[in-house]
């Protein structure tokens, strides 16, 4: 039996701080669907663009499409310019139908890179717990050089539009964060950082600020200092929230021009989490506000549960691909031992592993819901 799915596409439970009147974007849509013919882009980008611009201009209930205005997205878009929105779209829709159509373009729509593996919390509800994960000896923690992060940024620039810095570690504990930050600045219009702010020194928040990333998640669930601790283990309430309220002061002084828009997002695991109190206690400090559904297969012990029941493919294998600290690619961060690695950007690029034969096996296998026969999906609950 299923005891849970977990939509990877539809995973906010809450979401605030976000005006969802949307009259003043599907009217700059309409000009973007009138002007398509003028706009110097390859025919197959275009014929993307122009469907996006359909699917949104349709006023089809949003339940029955994959691709609509959803409230991130009318955040992300009344940021841009009109001279973006077509690259933003470009992907956007890519991101949302690519695992919908089971499309495998030369790149990912998304590609999430692991500053480090390490990070000083043992949250209650990640694998960071997992003995496993923690042993030195097998490989697992380490922090990426800046040399191989540009490497990454290098093969990827002018192909993927999003991109997340953020995986099984803290990004702030890796050494050179800020260089990394200053090299991918300007390069992508869906950079995004996640962090649990624990970090976050004030030479930190001018790195950040100076790259002006599209988003930057700080990752909290609660707001009391001892439910807070429980569920984040070895983090304290106060020292974040001083960490996140500097931010915010030095923000609004040194770059009141920035289009950062700032959340603070929690994983929804306990009735004691109380979203209109979090959502008070944070709104000060942030642009948005937001819970997720806790993902059942971030647990310690994964690699140990039973199957799920869940036969639909993966939608990460056509979404999304992950970089780890080492070079190694992943096709997802539930394997967070890396069972299932692809290869790597130091012997092979980014593109090939992403079109190897590797990534269509596993592929081929999810779309005959053979999925159970891998020893690590049919563990997992992510459709």
């Amino acid at each position: 039996m299923t005891k849970s799915i977990y939509k990877k596409d539809n995973s906010f439970s809450g979401l605030s701080g976000i005006d969802n009147n949307t009259e003043e974007l599907l009217a700059r849509i309409r000009r973007l669907q009138c002007q398509l013919d003028t706009i110097n882009m390859p025919p197959h980008q275009l014929n993307v663009i122009r469907s996006a611009c359909e699917d949104l201009l349709s006023g089809v209930e949003n339940t029955q499409k994959v691709f609509w205005l959803r409230p991130h997205i009318i955040a992300e878009i009344r940021l841009l310019s009109d001279e973006n929105l077509p690259r933003y779209l470009y992907y956007r829709y890519r991101y949302d139908q690519n695992p919908t159509n089971f499309v495998t373009d030369k790149f990912p729509p998304c590609v999430q890179i692991e500053p480090t593996s390490v990070c000083n919390y043992r949250c209650v509800f990640c694998y960071q717990t997992d003995p496993r994960l923690q042993d030195r000896k097998a490989g697992h923690k380490g922090r990426m050089s800046v040399d191989t992060f540009k490497q990454v940024i290098d093969q990827i620039e002018g192909e993927v539009e999003a991109v997340t810095l953020a995986s099984r570690g803290e990004p702030l504990v890796a050494k050179g964060i800020e260089e990394m930050l200053a090299y991918a600045a300007g390069k992508f219009l869906g950079l995004k950082i996640n962090t649990n702010a624990w970090y976050l020194d004030e030479k930190k928040a001018h790195a950040i600020l100076q790259a002006e990333p599209n988003t930057l998640v700080f990752s909290a669930d609660a707001a009391d200092a001892e439910l807070y601790a429980k569920l984040r283990v070895n983090g304290k309430l106060e020292r974040v929230l001083e960490n996140v309220r500097k931010f915010s002061e030095i923000r609004e002084k040194h770059y009141p021009k920035s289009s950062i828009i700032t959340r603070v997002s929690g994983v929804k695991t306990s009735d004691q989490q109380d979203f209109s109190s979090i959502e008070g206690f944070w709104k000060e400090y942030v642009d948005q506000v937001a819970f997720v559904d806790y993902n059942p297969s971030h647990g310690g012990g994964f690699y140990d549960g039973e199957q799920s029941g869940v036969n639909a493919p993966c939608s990460e294998l056509w979404r999304r691909t992950f970089v780890w600290w080492d070079g190694r690619v992943n096709p997802c961060e539930v394997d967070y031992l890396s069972s299932l690695s692809m290869g790597n950007i130091h012997d092979t690029s980014l593109t090939e592993i992403w079109q190897g034969d590797e990534y269509e096996a596993l592929r081929t296998e999810h779309l005959k819901g053979a999925r159970s026969e891998s020893k690590i999906c049919k563990s997992c609950f992510v459709v």
